[in-house]
């Protein structure tokens, strides 16, 4: 006796793949309101990991979406509202209660200027989400612009008690910001195909980051996170620099040639 295939089955199995996405973004959302919390107990390393976990819950979620062809209206915008609060929120305000607010009115325009630089850039990406390159994000993505200002906070392990750290901090939040609504470009790692041979220097590489993490993890993040959020202006600069010699050869080649 056979059973004949038919549709229904499959429909409690949709149904729970809709369901999927938006587990892992409400699980992001959660990290990032608990991560406030310990916040304003004082647990600020506990807080920035927090924040560091929802940034992979926030790549799961997409990619989850993306396998399961269960991408909706309603998953993109309920993961800008998490995005907000883990990746807006929640590091302006950590920033603030470990020794920003000792700065006065400057204390908290930074993390504000932050905090609005993060919406108008997640704004931005819901709706230019069709017609943007997929192998770039327009704009520091605001999980790297997170984990950017987290791992600052991280590295350093203290409550904000120094002056100059203070500004160090203050200057990073406004700059993070800036570069989260730039038009600079940065890598989006979605088209990577991770099954590929890589060659001999991309195996040091990655030992030499290994060992990076192993031996102190919050220089790890802090390199990491650096190196990300100025690689769209560094690769930008580089492409001005590199158009800017080929200009120059072009009219040294024409001012040299007899027949022009």
């Amino acid at each position: 006796m056979t059973w004949k295939r038919t549709g229904r089955p499959r429909r409690p199995l949709r149904a729970g793949a809709y369901l999927i996405p938006s587990l892992f973004t409400t699980a992001n959302m959660l990290l990032g309101f608990y991560a406030l919390l310990a916040g304003l107990e004082g647990q600020f390393r506990a807080a920035i990991l927090m924040i560091f976990a929802a940034a992979v819950l926030d790549t799961l979620d997409g990619r989850i979406a993306r396998l399961t062809a269960t991408e909706s209206p309603f998953g993109r915008e309920y993961d800008s509202l998490a995005d907000l609060v883990s990746f807006g929120l929640a590091p302006a305000l950590l920033c603030y209660l470990w020794g920003l607010h000792e700065l006065g009115r400057a204390g908290f325009a930074a993390p504000a200027v932050y905090l609005l630089c993060s919406a108008a850039r997640l704004a931005r990406f819901n709706v230019s989400r069709r017609t943007s390159d997929p192998a770039y994000f327009v704009g520091l993505p605001a999980p790297a612009a997170a984990g950017a200002v987290g791992s600052i906070l991280f590295f350093v392990d203290t409550r904000g008690d120094s002056r100059l750290l203070q500004l160090a901090v203050l200057g990073a939040l406004v700059l993070v910001g800036l570069l989260s609504v730039s038009t600079f470009r940065y890598l989006s790692f979605k088209e990577i195909d991770f099954r590929r041979r890589r060659g001999f220097r991309v195996v040091v590489v990655i030992a030499a980051i290994t060992v990076l993490a192993l031996i102190h993890i919050g220089l790890f993040f802090l390199v990491g996170a650096a190196s990300y959020a100025l690689s769209g202006p560094t690769a930008w600069l580089g492409r001005r620099l590199r158009r800017r010699g080929r200009t120059g050869r072009t009219e040294a080649e024409a001012a040299t040639d007899p027949g022009a």
